[in-house]
């Protein structure tokens, strides 16, 4: 069968399926999701762009699915992509209903491609205008390929300081000795392809506002008619005595994870931090390493953000496969033996055998290149921004882990929120911004964790929260938690429970407010009504 014929098939009777119903349907090997909303039938493909979750086990919200597993977005008319993560649409199919049967038409070629890139133009003679963008991950590549999408034909220059073209960066923690370019989110010949030129091993070091330029360390000079400021965020350093010894490592890039990896086989490592990198790191060393031990200040891992409980279950599931936890602590000393650390000497005065220590103990937004400019900044360091992700000077915008923004579902409270999800939405944003679009940021948070296997998902905006409800059985490994702030839910994780999260991102993006009273009663369903 040649890829363009056509092919045609009964999928069900009409009155097989109910309104607002999913079905999943096999086509010549490829999966098809099947949607009735508000009377009318409409036809995706069935796997979500990002990592191939099956949507018929997402949550749908109108003319919308939401994926089970990390929360992106998909109209079921269009297939096109509207929530992150991922970048790519989905196939979408004529459907017909004749007789009573619903029918779906396409061709193998169609089937075949379970992603779909949206159509963009590309860079013409005609239009001299530069839009520049310093940075190379989600939001630097979303904000690009959204201006390409709507039409923009200027100059896009995309600088990196790294050696790498966009990556995807959450699994250097999870699988850490994957190659560089196993990670890459686009091929070389797209860049090229599409007018999008990419500039690596280019550091910027200062941004003159007034003449609309930046420089970079090497004394070369970019000229922009408009700005992104993508550059993200960094490891915190370690301040104790010794942190600067061989085999002290931080997560940063490919290479930190391919170095780590290497180094810690067969070997002592010692993980400083127990919150999300720290804690995939250890679970992805536990089987390689000799011995795998983990700091933290606080009384659990995740404590600050997922609760005790939570905490106390995931500490179990990696002591039970050999991790050691050292909590309520912290390394005041690391000692080494001809400049190579040895040990990890801690203030409660246990001493630890150290060949490879990593550092997980948080980040900072990489904006000091940005001092003597007129972007604003706060404390931290992180880019003041509007809802436009718009900065305090015209032209320059801003996105990514590296912003400080308000958040729609915290009436405009502001937030640096380090999420790729989150990445992905303001790269979009700033885009259409640059066009004069006037769209806001609306997204709700989202971001996921994986250890041995055991993914906890997580929802919302959970800073700040006074009570945890947990429902399920934790021991069981499948509950559902909801954080609450003056008896109002504001954020949710899960084990097992897909697609509640997804539910709950739904309901708190459609201004909906879910009361304690709500999740004592009923937990499941009251979502759905």
């Amino acid at each position: 069968m040649s890829g363009n014929e056509k092919i045609t098939q009964e999928l069900c009777k009409e009155s097989e399926m109910k309104d607002g119903e999913m079905r999943e349907f096999v086509i010549e090997g490829s999966s098809i999701l099947l949607v009735k909303s508000n009377g009318t039938f409409s036809a995706v493909g069935n796997k979500c762009s990002h990592y191939g979750a099956p949507l018929s086990k997402g949550f749908l919200a109108g003319d919308r699915v939401r994926c089970p597993w990390h929360g992106a977005c998909f109209n079921v008319k269009t297939g096109d992509i509207e929530e992150y993560p991922g970048l790519d649409s989905l196939p979408c199919f004529k459907v017909t209903v004749e007789n009573g049967s619903v029918h779906i038409a396409t061709n193998k070629k169609t089937l075949e491609n379970a992603k779909r890139v949206k159509a963009m133009c590309r860079h013409t003679a005609s239009n001299r205008s530069i839009v520049a963008i310093i940075g190379a991950g989600p939001a630097a590549l979303v904000c690009a390929e959204t201006l390409r999408q709507e039409g923009y034909s200027g100059k896009i220059v995309m600088v990196t300081r790294e050696s790498h073209l966009p990556y995807d960066r959450p699994k250097l923690s999870k699988a850490m000795n994957a190659k560089a370019e196993d990670l890459y989110l686009r091929p070389k010949e797209f860049y090229s392809q599409h007018d999008i030129e990419v500039w690596t091993e280019k550091e910027a070091v200062s941004v003159n506002t007034d003449e609309a330029r930046v420089k970079f360390r090497n004394g070369s000079f970019l000229q922009y008619s408009q700005l992104l400021i993508a550059t993200g965020s960094r490891p915190r350093e370690l301040q104790c005595p010794g942190s600067t010894l061989r085999n002290v490592f931080y997560l940063r890039s490919p290479e930190d994870a391919t170095a780590v990896s290497k180094e810690a086989t067969g070997k002592n490592v010692v993980i400083m931090g127990s919150s999300f990198i720290g804690m995939e790191v250890a679970a992805f060393l536990l089987d390689k390493a000799n011995s795998v031990s983990v700091i933290g200040k606080s009384s659990v891992p995740f404590q600050a953000v997922l609760g005790d409980q939570i905490g106390t279950l995931a500490m179990k599931l990696l002591q039970e496969h050999g991790v050691n936890f050292y909590m309520r602590t912290e390394a005041r000393e690391l000692h080494g033996e001809n400049g190579q650390v040895k040990e990890v000497r801690l203030r409660n005065g246990t001493v630890l055998p150290a060949d490879v220590v990593l550092a997980g103990i948080g980040v900072v937004p990489v904006t000091n290149f940005l001092k003597g400019s007129r972007i604003a900044v706060d404390a931290r360091g992180a880019i003041y921004v509007d809802q436009f992700m718009r900065t305090s000077v015209p032209d320059v915008f801003a996105a990514g882990d590296v912003v400080s923004f308000p958040l729609s579902m915290m009436e405009g409270h502001r937030a640096n929120i380090g999420h790729w999800q989150m990445a992905h939405s303001h790269g979009r944003i700033a885009a259409l911004n640059m066009l004069n679009k006037h769209i806001p940021v609306n997204s709700v948070p989202f971001f996921w964790t994986s250890l041995l296997g055991k993914s906890i998902r997580y929802a919302g905006f959970g800073e700040g929260y006074t009570e945890i409800i947990m429902k399920g059985a934790l021991e069981e490994m499948k509950f559902l938690a909801f954080y609450l702030k003056d008896d109002i839910v504001v954020a949710v994780s899960s084990m097992n429970f897909d697609p509640t999260v997804s539910q709950v991102a739904e309901a708190i993006l459609s201004g909906r407010k879910i009361t304690k009273t709500e999740v004592m009663d009923n937990y499941i369903e009251l979502i759905s009504s």
